[in-house]
């Protein structure tokens, strides 16, 4: 009886233990793939903006 409850014990202990690190690997994990999905998005915007000019840089040209 007291190494089932020794054991019951130890098995808690570890679990509530562990569980704070489970969740900031989560996280972790969760925060990665957030970055990862909008590297596309933050690519095709500069790329968007490389190819159609600034409404400042064509006034610049007009007034010449």
């Amino acid at each position: 009886m007291y190494s089932t409850f020794r054991r019951v014990t130890g098995i808690l202990s570890i679990s509530l233990t562990l569980q704070s690190c489970v969740g900031m690997i989560v996280g972790a994990a969760v925060d990665t793939t957030i970055e990862v999905v909008k590297v596309p998005f933050k690519v095709a915007g500069a790329a968007i903006n490389l190819a159609v000019p600034d409404k400042k840089d064509n006034d610049k040209y007009d007034e010449e």
